[in-house]
Order: structure tokens, then C-alpha cells, then sequence
């Protein structure tokens, strides 16, 4: 007998579905002071041991299936076999996106799920460290961090934070590799760039983007946000308006950089435009569909040609628009797929075979390194860009339920016990 007809047996034998709810209350809802609280806790925990040790009598290699029914459901049970027949390994580490992937601004009150944050415990305390990559600033996620995760696993040499979509890299209790900040690496054309935009941003601003938005506190990169509720349509219009400001500024600060041509703005629809702005405003626009949508809206003249020296720095930066909610300057070499390797190098793992987990665009990214290393498995919510789903569904179809990241992580634990019968010994 293989393990997919062991596997089959298992799920069409027992109440897996029963076994799972003892499970996640026996996990989630520790005994309590309260005498009727404790006397529950208990009554599920010997029931949950009870129907692990039928499972264990009950089927051939009962013992190695038993924590994989404890945790992942058929499906995810036979996801993980095709996975280990694709590629023989366990996951070594977790790469997970925040924002929209282990939590849900409509699904989960943007708040990760208990039962997630107990899974990602699990994980590390079998040597499957983590690497939290996000677009955040460092401190916001250390708070939450710390209250979800605890200051001790935190700090426990296990996890590392890939901050602001890759400007800096932080992993406590690696003493001097602690804190890795990418971005002193750049050219100084690039980061003198990002300076001068920063330095400016809102002292020059037109008075509705300086009244109207405020400057995250960024590190490194340059986030633009609305004063007004995001996803209105006075959010949108500030942003809109902020991101032609941030152009401009950035077109600016590289023609101070580069020579641009006399006529780099010819043309009767940039009359009165500087050569920098309408060459930064051309360039982005080219590069992003929704940059050029919010350019049209704002009547923003842009110019009909980028001179190749412009364009070379400029391909160095990256201006993002999220509708309503920001507009952001940053640095393209300084994305998530950089800064994982670098968490990965500090964590010491060294033949990495990651899961990523993300929703947006700097997500795939990651993805795609993972891919085209043969390093990894990539995962996405239901909701993601279309271009993660593409992605996604391009490699292994790994896709969860909106808020529902804790199902995917039932699945890599089934799979690195298929893989590692030791993975699950303590469990």
C-alpha cells in the first residue's frame, strides 16, 4: 500500500473534519482559571487524543498520518502528495506577504487569524524560520509582530523582516546582520534621486496635495498618503493629484542628473511643462497602464519621446499609484525577490525551498524568484492581482480563501511530513 491509497483510506475511514475542530480548540483555547472552562479543555484535549491514537491503531504508518489529519483536510492532504511526487522536498521556509494574505481587511478585521498565528508558531519550532515581506515600514510591523508572534519567537534568530517591499532587510538576534539596509548600496545618482524627492515632497507640494495627504513614515522609500478615507473619492482625486507631484519631482531631480534635449518637450501639449517632469511623466506612463489613466484624469501633458540617458536612471526608480490609497517612489532593484535572498542569507538557508505567499504585483516578483530558482512554491489568495493569480495558477494552483491563510499552511505541514517523517514527532 502507497501513501495515496493510505491517504484515502484515512480521510474515507475517520472523522478527520471532527478530529481538525478538537484540534484547533484544544490549540486555541488554552484552559482558563475558570473551573467549567478547564473542565472543557480538558474533555477535548483527551478527545482529540483519543481519536489520534484510533488513527494510529486504525491504518498502516498511522503514526507518520495522523498529525497531517490533525491539521489539512483531503484536499489538502493530496495537494501535498502531487506536491512531494513534483519535488521531493519539504518547505525549509515561510515567505509571507501581510497585508490581504495573512490578513483580511474585509475577511479577517485586519487582524491574522489566531489559528494563522499558532500554525506559523508551529512552524518555526520545527526549524521552518520566517521571513515577513512587506511593503510596510519596519516599525508597523514590528508591532504587530510582536503582539501576534511574541516577543520571544520574534527575537528568537527565526524571523526576519524584508521591510518596505525591499529597502532594508531586519532579523534580530544576528548581531551585526541584524539590520541590512539595501539601499546603501545603490549609486549615488539613484539614492540622491530618492533624497531629494523626500526632502521635498511635502514642503513643495501644491497646497490641495500638502493639505490633503501626509508622508508615511518610510526609511527609504517615499509613500504619499491620502488625509481622507482610503478608497473615496476624495482619497482618489489627492492621490491622483500627488502622484503628478511626484513625477514631477523625480523628473526634476534626474534632470539635474542627465542632460536632456531642447526639444525633449516639443509639442503643442507640453507647453509650459519643464523637460524633467514631462520626461519622468512619458517614461511611467509608458510603464504602468494606471500611471497613464491618473495622468489623463489630472490633463498631466507628458512628453512624446524619454532621451535614452533619462531613461536609463529612471528605469533605475519606480513610481507606483494604488488607487486612493498611495502614491510611492522606489527603487526597482530594491524589490522582495532581493530582499528574501538577503533574509534568507542572514537566516542561513542556504538551499532554500520557500513557500511565498502574497497578493500583489512586488509579490509575484518574489514568486517568480522562487520559480526560476527552483526554489519554491508560490501562494495566493482568491483575490490577488491578476497577474499573482496568473502566476499561481501557471505552477502548482495554490490558491486559499480570502483570510484563510491558516488552510494553505495546512497544506505545507502535510506536505513536510510526507516529506520528513521527524516533522511532526512533538506534535
Amino acid at each position: 500500500m502507497d501513501d495515496y491509497d493510505r491517504l484515502y483510506e484515512l480521510y474515507d475511514r475517520f472523522d478527520t473534519e471532527r478530529l481538525r475542530d478538537y484540534r484547533v480548540f484544544v490549540d486555541l483555547f488554552p484552559p482558563l482559571s475558570s473551573t467549567v472552562a478547564l473542565d472543557r479543555w480538558e474533555e477535548a484535549s483527551e478527545a482529540l487524543a483519543d481519536r489520534r491514537a484510533e488513527i494510529e491503531r486504525g491504518i498502516e504508518d498511522g503514526e507518520r498520518l495522523a498529525p497531517i489529519a490533525a491539521r489539512a483536510d483531503r484536499e489538502a492532504a493530496f495537494t501535498a502528495l502531487d506536491l512531494r511526487g513534483k519535488y521531493g522536498r519539504a518547505v525549509n521556509a515561510l515567505v509571507l506577504d501581510v497585508d490581504e494574505t495573512l490578513r483580511s481587511a474585509g475577511d479577517t478585521d485586519n487582524e491574522i487569524p489566531r489559528e494563522t498565528l499558532h500554525l506559523l508558531r508551529e512552524f518555526v519550532e520545527r526549524g521552518v524560520p520566517l521571513v515577513i515581506c512587506t511593503g510596510q515600514t519596519l516599525e508597523n510591523v514590528k508591532g504587530f509582530l510582536v503582539q501576534g508572534l511574541g516577543n520571544e519567537l520574534v527575537h528568537s534568530g527565526d524571523v526576519s523582516v524584508v521591510y518596505e517591499a525591499g529597502a532594508g532587510v531586519f532579523t534580530p538576534g544576528h548581531g551585526t546582520e541584524t539590520k541590512r539596509l539595501l539601499y546603501d548600496d545603490l549609486s549615488p545618482d539613484t539614492r540622491g534621486v530618492v533624497d531629494d524627492v523626500r526632502s521635498r515632497v511635502l514642503r513643495e507640494a501644491p497646497e490641495r496635495v500638502r493639505r490633503g495627504c501626509h508622508l508615511q513614515g518610510n526609511e527609504f522609500n517615499v509613500t504619499l498618503k491620502p488625509n481622507a478615507e482610503t478608497g473615496s473619492d476624495t482619497a482618489a482625486a489627492r492621490i491622483d493629484e500627488a502622484l503628478v507631484h511626484l513625477l514631477d519631482l523625480v523628473g526634476e531631480s534626474v534632470a539635474d542628473r542627465v542632460d536632456l534635449p531642447d526639444d525633449t518637450t516639443a509639442g503643442d501639449d507640453t507647453a509650459g511643462v519643464a523637460a524633467g517632469p514631462a520626461t519622468a511623466r512619458a517614461f511611467f506612463a509608458d510603464a504602468d497602464p494606471e500611471i497613464a489613466d491618473a495622468l489623463d484624469r489630472e490633463s498631466a501633458a507628458r512628453a512624446e519621446t524619454v532621451p535614452p540617458a533619462a531613461a536609463d536612471l529612471l528605469a533605475e526608480l519606480e513610481v507606483a499609484l494604488y488607487h486612493a490609497d498611495a502614491a510611492e517612489l522606489a527603487v526597482s532593484d530594491l524589490d522582495k525577490a532581493a530582499g528574501v535572498e538577503a533574509a534568507l542569507s542572514v537566516l542561513g538557508v542556504s538551499d532554500p525551498f520557500v513557500v511565498v505567499m502574497g497578493d500583489s504585483k512586488s509579490d509575484r516578483r518574489a514568486m517568480e524568484w522562487a520559480t526560476d530558482n527552483d526554489a519554491g512554491l508560490a501562494a495566493a489568495p482568491t483575490h490577488a492581482s491578476s497577474g499573482v493569480l496568473d502566476h499561481v495558477r501557471e505552477t502548482d494552483e495554490l490558491l486559499f480563501p480570502p483570510g484563510e491563510a491558516a488552510e494553505l499552511l495546512g497544506t505545507v505541514w502535510a506536505l513536510n511530513c510526507l516529506v520528513d517523517e521527524s516533522f511532526a514527532v512533538d506534535d
